[in-house]
């Protein structure tokens, strides 16, 4: 008797075990630390959410720090295969994803939030066009971010001489407008640019400067939203497409304009932090451009419009209405610098 009712309950504990495991086990690769606010204020509450709202049926392990894979390599893991899911910057891959990158050009986000849940909405008529391979989730980003370099940085003349790590290929091409040359490096790499002297000044958010260990680097500043590093969550699509209804149903409620703003919330107001943080530090300098001088950059930036619009026309589409559409959402979020 006694035997019998351990093995009963052996029996119920193995079925209770095997009814709580996840049915769904997928992989999420990125390239930023695992203590990075995009994960832990981003990813972690995202699969947190797609666990109860599948009842426990979907779970989803992250690999981070490029434990995968390059960090420019990561839209293909996705395509491949190689993860489930993947976090991509479209910018690493010059010229691969040309109506994307409209969300690149100077002066356009004001904020994050706001400026995401815009982008999500306008590129969800595009993906196919582009990122057919695999299934466009959402696009995220951090607070605009800026230049960062060893010396005074105001006006456009200040740039030119320096060598430059920028943010995605738009960025480098702008550099190099300027004047300067571009270092293109993945974000993890830039602290190691500068302490080599590869770089003079570096793109990048506020608190990633201390993230990556490079505000003991770089300690002048260019106060304004200079541009935004337009990031994406894509997921493999046989994955997708193996899953059950009611699962494929879960991730694609999470693959949301709204999920795109909850999704870089908490990374933009880590970032935003860290421009009083540095602004607050005595061995730190911020330079505030004027409107005079703010209206400087914006001519300066002007060829990257027009090069981005022969691009689309290239490619046998207008790209008035494109870019159109994607500056009437950002001014529908109350995210366009172009109204500041």
């Amino acid at each position: 008797m006694y035997t019998k009712t351990l093995t009963a309950l052996a029996l119920t504990l193995g079925l209770a075990t095997t009814a709580s495991a996840a049915e769904v086990n997928l992989s999420l690769a990125h390239w930023v630390p695992g203590t990075h606010p995009l994960q832990t204020l981003g990813m972690e509450p995202w699969i947190k959410s797609i666990n109860e709202a599948s009842n426990g049926r979907i779970d989803v392990t992250i690999y981070p720090s490029s434990q995968l894979g390059a960090a420019a390599d990561h839209y293909d893991m996705a395509r491949d295969g190689i993860s489930d899911i993947s976090f991509i910057n479209p910018g690493y891959q010059p010229g691969r994803f040309p109506i994307m990158s409209a969300a690149e050009l100077p002066f356009n986000f004001a904020n994050a939030k706001g400026g995401v849940r815009a982008l999500t909405e306008w590129y969800n008529q595009y993906a196919e066009d582009e990122m057919s391979d695999v299934f466009f989730c959402m696009a995220i980003s951090h607070d605009p971010g800026t230049m960062h370099g060893k010396e005074k940085i105001l006006v456009p003349e200040d740039i030119k001489g320096k060598t430059v790590r920028p943010a995605n290929a738009t960025e480098a091409r702008f550099v190099n407008l300027l004047g300067g040359a571009s270092v293109q490096v993945p974000a993890p790499a830039m602290r190691e640019a500068l302490a080599k002297g590869t770089a003079d000044i570096t793109q990048s958010p506020w608190e990633s400067l201390y993230i990556f260990g490079a505000d003991s680097l770089v300690k002048h500043h260019l106060d304004m939203p200079f541009y935004a590093s337009i990031n994406v969550f894509v997921i493999n699509k046989g994955v997708l497409e193996n899953m059950e209804e009611q699962d494929r149903q879960v991730i694609v409620n999470h693959c949301t304009p709204e999920w795109a703003e909850k999704m870089s919330a908490g990374w933009a107001d880590v970032e935003a932090a860290g421009r009083d943080k540095i602004a607050a530090d005595p061995e730190h300098t911020l330079y505030t451009p004027n409107a005079e001088q703010v209206q400087m950059w914006q001519e300066a930036a002007a060829p990257l419009t027009d090069e981005w619009k022969k691009t689309i026309s290239d490619m046998g589409m207008d790209p008035d209405p494109m870019l159109n559409g994607l500056i009437d959402a950002l001014k529908k979020y109350d995210s366009y610098y172009g109204d500041q």
